[in-house]
Protein backbone atom coordinates (compact mmCIF):
# COMPACT_ATOMS: atom_id res chain seq x y z
CA UNK A 1 0.00 0.00 0.00
CA UNK A 2 1.76 3.45 -0.69
CA UNK A 3 2.25 5.87 2.05
CA UNK A 4 -0.67 8.38 2.29
CA UNK A 5 1.02 11.81 3.21
CA UNK A 6 -0.04 14.44 4.99
CA UNK A 7 -1.07 17.37 2.61
CA UNK A 8 -0.90 20.43 4.77
CA UNK A 9 2.63 21.61 5.20
CA UNK A 10 3.50 20.68 8.55
CA UNK A 11 6.15 20.96 11.30
CA UNK A 12 8.02 17.85 12.92
CA UNK A 13 10.55 17.24 15.69
CA UNK A 14 12.66 14.58 16.98
CA UNK A 15 14.73 14.40 20.00
CA UNK A 16 17.51 11.73 20.74
CA UNK A 17 18.10 11.63 24.38
CA UNK A 18 21.51 9.28 24.02
CA UNK A 19 24.14 8.84 26.76
CA UNK A 20 26.66 11.11 25.45
CA UNK A 21 24.58 13.86 23.73
CA UNK A 22 21.04 14.93 23.25
CA UNK A 23 20.10 15.84 19.68
CA UNK A 24 17.08 17.43 18.41
CA UNK A 25 16.42 18.19 14.61
CA UNK A 26 13.43 20.35 13.69
CA UNK A 27 12.06 19.80 9.92
CA UNK A 28 8.97 20.47 7.95
CA UNK A 29 6.61 18.03 5.78
CA UNK A 30 6.43 19.88 2.20
CA UNK A 31 4.79 17.67 -0.39
CA UNK A 32 5.93 14.65 1.20
CA UNK A 33 9.27 14.97 1.93
CA UNK A 34 11.41 16.46 4.83
CA UNK A 35 13.19 19.69 4.73
CA UNK A 36 15.52 20.38 7.86
CA UNK A 37 14.54 23.74 9.75
CA UNK A 38 16.98 23.35 12.73
CA UNK A 39 19.47 21.47 14.70
CA UNK A 40 20.51 21.66 17.99
CA UNK A 41 23.28 19.53 19.84
CA UNK A 42 24.73 19.53 23.38
CA UNK A 43 26.95 17.26 25.17
CA UNK A 44 25.10 16.26 28.64
CA UNK A 45 27.37 13.00 29.07
CA UNK A 46 24.57 11.27 30.73
CA UNK A 47 25.87 7.74 30.94
CA UNK A 48 28.77 9.39 32.83
CA UNK A 49 26.28 10.43 35.81
CA UNK A 50 25.43 6.94 36.62
CA UNK A 51 26.95 5.63 39.95
CA UNK A 52 27.98 2.48 40.68
CA UNK A 53 24.58 1.67 42.09
CA UNK A 54 23.44 2.22 38.45
CA UNK A 55 21.11 5.41 39.38
CA UNK A 56 21.96 8.69 37.76
CA UNK A 57 23.58 11.57 40.09
CA UNK A 58 22.50 14.76 40.55
CA UNK A 59 24.83 16.65 38.23
CA UNK A 60 24.12 14.41 35.47
CA UNK A 61 20.49 15.01 35.75
CA UNK A 62 21.44 18.86 36.33
CA UNK A 63 22.92 19.06 32.93
CA UNK A 64 20.01 17.09 31.14
CA UNK A 65 16.99 18.94 32.33
CA UNK A 66 18.81 22.06 31.80
CA UNK A 67 19.34 20.99 28.08
CA UNK A 68 15.89 19.89 27.84
CA UNK A 69 14.49 23.65 29.04
CA UNK A 70 16.25 24.42 26.05
CA UNK A 71 14.88 22.46 23.78
CA UNK A 72 11.64 22.57 25.27
CA UNK A 73 11.69 26.11 24.16
CA UNK A 74 11.94 25.36 20.27
CA UNK A 75 9.15 22.84 20.35
CA UNK A 76 6.88 23.80 23.58
CA UNK A 77 4.41 25.06 20.54
CA UNK A 78 4.51 21.89 18.37
CA UNK A 79 1.24 19.09 18.91
CA UNK A 80 2.20 15.88 20.48
CA UNK A 81 1.74 14.08 17.56
CA UNK A 82 4.41 15.88 15.41
CA UNK A 83 7.11 15.32 17.80
CA UNK A 84 8.85 12.40 19.17
CA UNK A 85 11.54 12.42 22.04
CA UNK A 86 13.50 8.69 23.11
CA UNK A 87 15.88 7.50 25.32
CA UNK A 88 18.21 5.34 24.57
CA UNK A 89 21.00 3.10 26.83
CA UNK A 90 21.40 4.60 29.72
CA UNK A 91 17.72 5.61 29.99
CA UNK A 92 17.06 1.68 29.85
CA UNK A 93 19.78 1.02 33.09
CA UNK A 94 19.21 3.89 35.12
CA UNK A 95 17.42 2.71 38.10
CA UNK A 96 15.70 6.15 38.88
CA UNK A 97 14.80 6.67 35.78
CA UNK A 98 11.02 6.75 36.42
CA UNK A 99 11.78 9.76 38.72
CA UNK A 100 14.53 11.62 36.34
CA UNK A 101 11.64 11.07 33.72
CA UNK A 102 8.82 12.82 34.88
CA UNK A 103 11.24 15.79 35.73
CA UNK A 104 12.89 15.34 32.16
CA UNK A 105 8.82 15.78 30.67
CA UNK A 106 8.54 19.03 33.17
CA UNK A 107 11.11 20.64 31.69
CA UNK A 108 10.47 19.66 27.86
CA UNK A 109 6.70 20.01 28.14
CA UNK A 110 6.38 16.78 25.95
CA UNK A 111 6.65 12.77 27.09
CA UNK A 112 9.31 10.90 26.22
CA UNK A 113 9.72 7.44 25.37
CA UNK A 114 12.31 5.07 26.40
CA UNK A 115 13.29 2.32 23.61
CA UNK A 116 15.09 -0.97 23.26
CA UNK A 117 18.50 -1.49 21.72
CA UNK A 118 16.41 -3.27 18.79
CA UNK A 119 14.02 -0.47 18.43
CA UNK A 120 17.43 2.03 18.18
CA UNK A 121 19.01 -0.17 16.16
CA UNK A 122 16.01 -0.22 13.34
CA UNK A 123 15.65 3.68 13.83
CA UNK A 124 19.16 4.16 13.25
CA UNK A 125 18.86 2.09 10.16
CA UNK A 126 15.94 4.11 9.08
CA UNK A 127 17.83 7.17 9.29
CA UNK A 128 20.71 5.88 7.33
CA UNK A 129 19.04 4.49 4.74
CA UNK A 130 17.26 7.61 3.87
CA UNK A 131 20.36 9.14 2.96
CA UNK A 132 21.62 6.12 0.52
CA UNK A 133 20.85 5.55 -2.65
CA UNK A 134 18.02 3.29 -2.66
CA UNK A 135 19.51 -0.09 -4.47
CA UNK A 136 19.05 -3.59 -3.39
CA UNK A 137 22.59 -3.46 -1.94
CA UNK A 138 22.42 -5.04 1.08
CA UNK A 139 24.63 -2.79 3.06
CA UNK A 140 26.27 -3.08 7.41
CA UNK A 141 25.48 0.10 9.44
CA UNK A 142 27.27 0.39 12.66
CA UNK A 143 26.36 2.85 15.28
CA UNK A 144 28.78 3.64 18.52
CA UNK A 145 26.93 5.19 20.63
CA UNK A 146 27.52 6.63 24.80
CA UNK A 147 26.11 3.09 26.10
CA UNK A 148 25.55 0.72 23.54
CA UNK A 149 26.80 0.55 20.07
CA UNK A 150 24.12 -0.76 16.98
CA UNK A 151 25.08 -3.26 14.41
CA UNK A 152 22.52 -3.24 11.50
CA UNK A 153 22.32 -5.62 8.01
CA UNK A 154 19.86 -4.28 5.97
CA UNK A 155 18.28 -4.03 2.09
CA UNK A 156 16.90 -0.60 1.19
CA UNK A 157 14.54 0.77 3.76
CA UNK A 158 14.28 -2.23 5.93
CA UNK A 159 16.69 -4.03 8.35
CA UNK A 160 17.27 -7.98 7.75
CA UNK A 161 19.01 -8.32 10.98
CA UNK A 162 19.52 -5.93 14.57
CA UNK A 163 21.85 -6.18 17.48
CA UNK A 164 22.30 -3.73 20.16
CA UNK A 165 25.80 -4.34 22.03
CA UNK A 166 26.06 -3.62 25.78
CA UNK A 167 29.26 -1.04 24.90
CA UNK A 168 29.68 2.77 24.20
CA UNK A 169 32.38 4.84 23.72
CA UNK A 170 31.43 6.85 27.23
CA UNK A 171 31.12 3.26 29.04
CA UNK A 172 34.27 1.85 27.59
CA UNK A 173 36.35 5.17 28.23
CA UNK A 174 35.03 5.19 31.48
CA UNK A 175 36.02 1.43 32.28
CA UNK A 176 39.56 1.31 30.45
CA UNK A 177 40.50 4.72 30.43
CA UNK A 178 39.88 6.12 33.79
CA UNK A 179 40.45 9.85 34.87
CA UNK A 180 41.25 10.41 31.14
CA UNK A 181 44.99 7.95 31.16
CA UNK A 182 45.40 6.51 28.15
CA UNK A 183 47.87 3.39 28.56
CA UNK A 184 48.97 0.24 26.48
CA UNK A 185 47.12 -1.82 29.06
CA UNK A 186 43.96 0.16 28.88
CA UNK A 187 43.93 -0.10 24.99
CA UNK A 188 44.71 -3.66 25.53
CA UNK A 189 41.52 -4.08 28.18
CA UNK A 190 39.15 -2.53 26.07
CA UNK A 191 39.76 -3.80 22.89
CA UNK A 192 39.50 -7.46 24.20
CA UNK A 193 36.55 -5.88 25.90
CA UNK A 194 35.07 -5.25 22.82
CA UNK A 195 35.96 -8.42 20.71
CA UNK A 196 34.27 -10.45 23.64
CA UNK A 197 30.98 -8.15 23.08
CA UNK A 198 30.81 -8.78 19.48
CA UNK A 199 31.48 -12.06 19.72
CA UNK A 200 28.11 -13.82 19.60
CA UNK A 201 26.91 -11.77 17.14
CA UNK A 202 30.26 -11.71 14.47
CA UNK A 203 29.16 -15.21 12.86
CA UNK A 204 25.82 -14.42 12.56
CA UNK A 205 26.30 -11.71 10.97
CA UNK A 206 29.21 -12.33 8.68
CA UNK A 207 26.50 -14.95 7.38
CA UNK A 208 24.50 -12.44 5.94
CA UNK A 209 27.11 -10.32 4.10
CA UNK A 210 26.76 -7.13 2.59
CA UNK A 211 27.99 -4.93 -0.13
CA UNK A 212 29.06 -1.48 1.60
CA UNK A 213 29.45 -0.45 5.22
CA UNK A 214 28.35 3.03 7.03
CA UNK A 215 28.72 4.43 9.93
CA UNK A 216 26.62 6.77 12.08
CA UNK A 217 26.64 8.89 15.16
CA UNK A 218 29.40 11.46 16.48
CA UNK A 219 32.48 9.21 17.18
CA UNK A 220 32.56 7.64 13.69
CA UNK A 221 32.04 10.98 12.14
CA UNK A 222 34.90 12.35 14.84
CA UNK A 223 37.51 9.42 13.61
CA UNK A 224 36.31 9.70 10.38
CA UNK A 225 37.77 13.36 10.00
CA UNK A 226 40.61 12.45 12.12
CA UNK A 227 41.25 9.90 9.54
CA UNK A 228 41.46 12.10 7.04
CA UNK A 229 43.44 14.63 8.56
CA UNK A 230 46.30 12.36 8.89
CA UNK A 231 45.52 11.55 4.88
CA UNK A 232 44.44 7.93 5.50
CA UNK A 233 40.37 8.41 5.14
CA UNK A 234 39.95 9.84 2.00
CA UNK A 235 38.70 6.12 0.76
CA UNK A 236 36.98 6.03 3.79
CA UNK A 237 37.70 4.95 7.12
CA UNK A 238 40.00 1.51 6.92
CA UNK A 239 41.57 -0.57 8.89
CA UNK A 240 45.57 1.33 8.91
CA UNK A 241 43.93 4.14 9.25
CA UNK A 242 42.12 2.97 12.71
CA UNK A 243 45.63 1.45 13.63
CA UNK A 244 47.57 4.54 12.63
CA UNK A 245 45.02 6.80 15.15
CA UNK A 246 45.35 4.32 17.76
CA UNK A 247 48.78 4.63 17.90
CA UNK A 248 48.61 8.69 17.53
CA UNK A 249 45.56 8.21 20.46
CA UNK A 250 48.22 6.04 23.09
CA UNK A 251 51.21 8.43 22.41
CA UNK A 252 49.54 11.40 23.55
CA UNK A 253 49.04 9.48 27.03
CA UNK A 254 46.03 11.62 28.15
CA UNK A 255 43.11 12.86 27.07
CA UNK A 256 43.90 16.18 28.19
CA UNK A 257 46.76 15.99 25.45
CA UNK A 258 45.41 14.44 22.74
CA UNK A 259 45.15 16.45 19.73
CA UNK A 260 43.50 15.24 16.65
CA UNK A 261 41.63 17.12 13.86
CA UNK A 262 38.10 16.99 13.92
CA UNK A 263 38.02 15.83 17.57
CA UNK A 264 36.74 18.60 19.54
CA UNK A 265 37.90 18.89 23.20
CA UNK A 266 34.61 17.51 24.75
CA UNK A 267 34.12 14.36 21.55
CA UNK A 268 38.06 13.80 23.36
CA UNK A 269 37.63 12.28 26.60
CA UNK A 270 35.16 9.82 24.97
CA UNK A 271 37.09 9.05 21.97
CA UNK A 272 39.79 6.42 23.24
CA UNK A 273 37.00 4.02 24.12
CA UNK A 274 34.85 4.28 21.08
CA UNK A 275 38.18 4.45 18.86
CA UNK A 276 38.47 0.48 20.76
CA UNK A 277 35.14 -0.30 19.58
CA UNK A 278 35.79 0.74 15.84
CA UNK A 279 38.43 -1.60 15.97
CA UNK A 280 37.47 -4.38 17.42
CA UNK A 281 34.32 -4.10 14.91
CA UNK A 282 36.71 -3.69 11.98
CA UNK A 283 38.51 -6.79 12.79
CA UNK A 284 35.39 -9.14 14.13
CA UNK A 285 33.37 -8.96 11.58
CA UNK A 286 36.42 -8.70 8.52
CA UNK A 287 35.68 -5.06 7.48
CA UNK A 288 37.45 -3.70 4.64
CA UNK A 289 36.19 0.01 4.78
CA UNK A 290 33.67 2.44 6.66
CA UNK A 291 32.03 5.37 4.90
CA UNK A 292 30.44 7.56 7.47
CA UNK A 293 26.85 8.48 6.78
CA UNK A 294 24.43 10.94 7.15
CA UNK A 295 21.65 10.73 9.35
CA UNK A 296 21.00 8.59 12.35
CA UNK A 297 18.60 7.40 15.38
CA UNK A 298 16.98 11.53 15.37
CA UNK A 299 16.72 11.42 11.65
CA UNK A 300 15.18 7.88 11.80
CA UNK A 301 12.91 9.11 14.46
CA UNK A 302 11.19 11.66 11.72
CA UNK A 303 10.94 9.38 9.18
CA UNK A 304 9.47 6.44 11.32
CA UNK A 305 7.00 9.40 12.77
CA UNK A 306 6.25 10.58 8.91
CA UNK A 307 4.64 7.26 8.63
CA UNK A 308 2.76 7.47 11.48
CA UNK A 309 1.76 10.99 10.16
CA UNK A 310 0.49 8.92 6.79
CA UNK A 311 -0.64 5.39 6.41
CA UNK A 312 2.07 3.55 7.63
CA UNK A 313 2.68 2.83 11.37
CA UNK A 314 5.09 0.25 11.74
CA UNK A 315 3.41 -0.40 14.93
CA UNK A 316 -0.05 -1.58 12.78
CA UNK A 317 2.24 -4.31 10.79
CA UNK A 318 3.95 -5.50 13.96
CA UNK A 319 0.52 -6.28 15.38
CA UNK A 320 -0.49 -7.84 12.31
CA UNK A 321 3.07 -9.94 12.48
CA UNK A 322 2.56 -10.99 15.93
CA UNK A 323 -1.29 -12.20 15.47
CA UNK A 324 -0.27 -14.24 12.73
CA UNK A 325 3.07 -15.68 14.79
CA UNK A 326 0.33 -16.69 17.55
CA UNK A 327 -2.68 -17.65 15.26
CA UNK A 328 -4.70 -15.12 16.87
CA UNK A 329 -8.22 -16.06 15.66
CA UNK A 330 -8.40 -12.28 13.45
CA UNK A 331 -12.25 -12.92 12.82
CA UNK A 332 -12.60 -12.64 16.48
CA UNK A 333 -10.49 -9.70 17.05
CA UNK A 334 -11.67 -7.64 14.16
CA UNK A 335 -15.17 -8.18 15.98
CA UNK A 336 -13.60 -7.18 19.38
CA UNK A 337 -11.67 -4.12 17.51
CA UNK A 338 -15.14 -3.07 15.50
CA UNK A 339 -17.00 -3.02 18.68
CA UNK A 340 -14.69 -1.06 21.03
CA UNK A 341 -14.61 1.71 18.26
CA UNK A 342 -17.97 2.05 18.39
CA UNK A 343 -18.14 1.99 21.97
CA UNK A 344 -15.43 4.96 21.65
CA UNK A 345 -17.90 6.30 19.38
CA UNK A 346 -20.21 6.43 21.71
CA UNK A 347 -18.32 8.26 24.40
CA UNK A 348 -16.32 10.90 21.88
CA UNK A 349 -14.81 12.77 23.89
CA UNK A 350 -15.58 12.02 27.54
CA UNK A 351 -14.29 8.64 26.52
CA UNK A 352 -10.69 11.21 27.72
CA UNK A 353 -8.58 8.99 25.33
CA UNK A 354 -6.45 10.69 23.09
CA UNK A 355 -5.18 9.48 19.59
CA UNK A 356 -2.07 7.12 21.12
CA UNK A 357 -4.32 5.67 23.67
CA UNK A 358 -7.07 4.95 20.85
CA UNK A 359 -4.56 3.01 18.73
CA UNK A 360 -3.24 1.00 21.73
CA UNK A 361 -6.99 0.46 22.39
CA UNK A 362 -7.19 -0.93 19.48
CA UNK A 363 -4.11 -2.83 18.71
CA UNK A 364 -5.01 -4.76 22.33
CA UNK A 365 -8.33 -5.78 20.72
CA UNK A 366 -6.37 -7.46 17.64
CA UNK A 367 -3.56 -9.11 20.33
CA UNK A 368 -5.87 -9.64 23.34
CA UNK A 369 -6.29 -13.32 22.18
CA UNK A 370 -2.62 -14.23 21.44
CA UNK A 371 -1.95 -16.06 25.21
CA UNK A 372 -4.16 -18.79 23.70
CA UNK A 373 -1.32 -20.15 21.76
CA UNK A 374 0.29 -20.99 25.39
CA UNK A 375 -2.58 -22.67 27.32
CA UNK A 376 -6.62 -21.38 27.32
CA UNK A 377 -5.87 -21.41 31.51
CA UNK A 378 -4.81 -17.80 32.38
CA UNK A 379 -4.26 -17.16 28.58
CA UNK A 380 -4.86 -12.98 29.27
CA UNK A 381 -1.55 -13.50 31.58
CA UNK A 382 0.41 -15.18 28.99
CA UNK A 383 -0.70 -12.72 26.35
CA UNK A 384 0.31 -9.74 28.59
CA UNK A 385 4.20 -11.60 29.51
CA UNK A 386 4.28 -12.04 24.98
CA UNK A 387 3.64 -8.58 24.85
CA UNK A 388 5.93 -6.82 27.53
CA UNK A 389 8.76 -9.36 26.78
CA UNK A 390 9.16 -9.65 22.86
CA UNK A 391 10.68 -7.19 20.58
CA UNK A 392 8.30 -5.35 19.06
CA UNK A 393 9.32 -2.72 16.18
CA UNK A 394 7.85 0.28 16.48
CA UNK A 395 6.76 0.40 20.31
CA UNK A 396 8.70 2.23 23.26
CA UNK A 397 8.59 0.12 26.61
CA UNK A 398 5.80 2.60 27.72
CA UNK A 399 3.78 1.47 24.96
CA UNK A 400 4.64 -2.36 25.57
CA UNK A 401 3.81 -2.19 29.24
CA UNK A 402 0.38 -0.10 28.40
CA UNK A 403 -0.25 -2.71 25.54
CA UNK A 404 0.37 -5.67 27.88
CA UNK A 405 -1.54 -4.16 30.54
CA UNK A 406 -4.29 -4.00 28.70
CA UNK A 407 -4.35 -7.56 27.42
CA UNK A 408 -3.42 -8.37 31.32
CA UNK A 409 -7.03 -6.92 32.02
CA UNK A 410 -9.00 -7.74 29.69
CA UNK A 411 -10.67 -10.46 32.00
CA UNK A 412 -11.06 -11.93 35.33
CA UNK A 413 -10.05 -9.72 37.66
CA UNK A 414 -9.15 -6.50 36.95
CA UNK A 415 -5.25 -6.05 37.59
CA UNK A 416 -5.14 -2.53 39.41
CA UNK A 417 -1.79 -2.86 41.06
CA UNK A 418 -0.70 -2.20 37.18
CA UNK A 419 -2.69 0.93 36.75
CA UNK A 420 -1.75 2.25 39.78
CA UNK A 421 2.50 1.94 39.22
CA UNK A 422 1.53 4.08 35.95
CA UNK A 423 2.09 7.66 35.66
CA UNK A 424 -0.81 8.82 36.80
CA UNK A 425 -1.18 11.19 33.41
CA UNK A 426 -1.10 7.39 32.02
CA UNK A 427 -3.06 5.78 34.34
CA UNK A 428 -6.42 7.49 33.92
CA UNK A 429 -6.73 6.95 30.21
CA UNK A 430 -5.62 3.30 30.48
CA UNK A 431 -8.09 2.32 33.03
CA UNK A 432 -10.75 3.79 30.78
CA UNK A 433 -9.66 1.52 27.45
CA UNK A 434 -9.62 -1.57 29.59
CA UNK A 435 -13.02 -0.82 30.57
CA UNK A 436 -13.80 -0.74 27.07
CA UNK A 437 -11.32 -3.64 26.19
CA UNK A 438 -13.17 -5.72 29.15
CA UNK A 439 -16.76 -4.40 27.60
CA UNK A 440 -16.46 -5.07 24.17
CA UNK A 441 -14.89 -8.99 24.48
CA UNK A 442 -18.10 -9.53 26.88
CA UNK A 443 -20.45 -8.48 24.20
CA UNK A 444 -18.44 -11.15 21.69
CA UNK A 445 -18.85 -13.80 23.75
CA UNK A 446 -20.66 -15.69 20.71
CA UNK A 447 -17.43 -15.63 18.80
CA UNK A 448 -20.66 -14.70 15.84
CA UNK A 449 -21.00 -12.17 13.32
CA UNK A 450 -24.06 -10.84 14.71
CA UNK A 451 -25.41 -6.96 15.32
CA UNK A 452 -24.90 -5.74 18.74
CA UNK A 453 -27.29 -3.81 20.12
CA UNK A 454 -27.69 0.17 20.13
CA UNK A 455 -26.77 0.91 23.86
CA UNK A 456 -26.15 4.08 25.07
CA UNK A 457 -22.37 3.97 27.31
CA UNK A 458 -21.51 6.91 30.46
CA UNK A 459 -18.51 6.75 31.70
CA UNK A 460 -17.63 9.21 34.88
CA UNK A 461 -14.44 8.70 36.92
CA UNK A 462 -14.80 5.21 38.07
CA UNK A 463 -18.24 4.57 36.69
CA UNK A 464 -19.64 3.14 33.95
CA UNK A 465 -23.05 3.18 33.08
CA UNK A 466 -24.75 1.13 30.22
CA UNK A 467 -27.86 1.66 28.81
CA UNK A 468 -29.28 -1.28 26.28
CA UNK A 469 -32.68 -1.53 24.42
CA UNK A 470 -35.50 -2.10 26.02
CA UNK A 471 -36.29 -6.20 26.97
CA UNK A 472 -32.79 -6.65 25.34
CA UNK A 473 -30.91 -8.49 28.62
CA UNK A 474 -34.23 -10.17 28.86
CA UNK A 475 -33.73 -11.81 25.44
CA UNK A 476 -30.12 -11.94 26.28
CA UNK A 477 -29.83 -13.64 29.95
CA UNK A 478 -25.79 -14.88 29.37
CA UNK A 479 -24.80 -11.49 28.77
CA UNK A 480 -26.94 -10.62 31.37
CA UNK A 481 -25.21 -12.67 34.17
CA UNK A 482 -21.49 -11.63 32.25
CA UNK A 483 -22.70 -8.12 33.11
CA UNK A 484 -23.32 -8.76 36.55
CA UNK A 485 -20.24 -11.41 37.12
CA UNK A 486 -18.50 -8.04 35.59
CA UNK A 487 -19.88 -5.84 38.24
CA UNK A 488 -18.60 -7.95 41.05
CA UNK A 489 -14.83 -7.59 39.73
CA UNK A 490 -14.82 -4.38 39.10
CA UNK A 491 -16.19 -3.55 42.49
CA UNK A 492 -13.50 -5.44 44.25
CA UNK A 493 -11.09 -2.81 42.31
CA UNK A 494 -12.71 0.19 43.40
CA UNK A 495 -15.15 1.17 40.47
CA UNK A 496 -18.77 0.24 39.24
CA UNK A 497 -20.60 -0.88 36.80
CA UNK A 498 -24.53 0.26 36.14
CA UNK A 499 -26.19 -1.94 33.87
CA UNK A 500 -30.10 -1.75 32.55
Amino acid sequence: MPLRLPRAAQTVAAIDLGSNSFHMIVARILNGQLHVLDRLQEMVRLAAGLDERGRLDKASQRRALECLERFGQRVRGLPAKNLRVVGTNTLRRARNASKFLAAAERSLGHPIEVISGQEEARLIYLGVAHNLPNDANRRLVLDIGGGSTELIVGERFEPVATESLHMGCVSMSLAHFPRGAITPRGWKRAHTAALLELQPVESPLRALGWRSVFGASGTVRAIGAAARAIGSGDAGITLSALYELRDRVLASGHVRRLRLAGVSIERAPVLPGGLAILVAAFEALGIERLDVADGALREGLLHDLLGRLGSRDVRARTTQALCARYHVDTAQSERVERTVRTLLGQLQEEGGLNEEEVHLLCWAARLHEIGLAIAHTKYHRHGAYLIEHSDLPGFSFQEQRLLAALVRGHRRRFPRPLFEEMPRAQARGARRACLLLRLAVLLNRARTDVELPRLRLEMEKKTLRIRFPRAWLARHPLTRADLAVEARYLRAAGMRLEFE
